[in-house]
Order: C-alpha cells, then structure tokens, then sequence
C-alpha cells in the first residue's frame, strides 16, 4: 500500500470516528459549549502522545504505520478548525466566559494529554 492510500484510509476511519464520538457527547451534553470538539481533540491529543512514542521508540515503526495512525486516522479525527468557528461563535454571541474557558481548556488540556500520552508510551514497556 502506497502512503497516499494509507493517509486517505486512515483519514476515512478517524473522521467517522470524530463524527461518530462528536454526535455522542453532544446527545449527552447538549450543545451550549463545544463539549464534542473538546473531547475528540483531548483524546485525539492523548492518542497522538501515545502512538508518536509507542511507534517509534518502542515498535519502529516504519513511514507507511506513521502515515495511517498520525497523519490519516488522527488527523481526521482531530479538528482545529471545528475548535476555531466554534470559539468565534461563541465570541459573536458575547459569550466571554465560554470563550475563555473553551480556548484556554483546549490548550492547556490537549497539551497535557500529549504529554500524558508520550508518559504512558514510556511506562509500556
């Protein structure tokens, strides 16, 4: 398989699976803050931690695994640009707060799970 292919069928898989896991935490959660985005990028940045560690120090793996998992499944399955017109809606709705808290959560969250998520890869052994 070429990595185009692998890109493109990784990409497939984890856009179902953003789409798949968004609906469900906003049937849950409502849609009054951007909960679906928030938890797809914090678990999108806890796996990318994880799989960029567990690939590459601890399997080796090789271009064709790094292009599915990263760059295809996890790259459909993260959105930065669903995070950004969800937070300049809020901010055109006047909601400051929810803004705020929507911007620095998905900062500071995602980049702890990241970490967390290359932790974890490490303890594995």
């Amino acid at each position: 398989m070429n990595v185009t292919l692998a890109v493109a069928a990784g990409g497939a898989l984890g856009a179902v699976s953003r789409y798949w896991l968004y609906t469900g935490v906003h049937a849950v959660l409502g849609r009054g803050f951007p909960f679906g985005t928030l938890t797809v990028n914090v678990i999108g940045s806890l796996l990318m931690g994880f799989l960029y560690v567990w690939l590459f120090d601890r399997l080796n793996a090789g271009p064709l695994w790094r292009a599915f998992l990263l760059v295809g499944c996890l790259g459909g399955f993260t959105t930065f640009s669903a995070f950004s017109i969800e937070t300049l809606n809020l901010m055109q709705q006047g909601a400051w707060l929810k803004t705020a808290a929507n911007v620095i959560t998905s900062v500071v969250v995602c980049i702890a799970m990241a970490w967390l998520g290359t932790i974890a890869a490490r303890q594995l052994a």
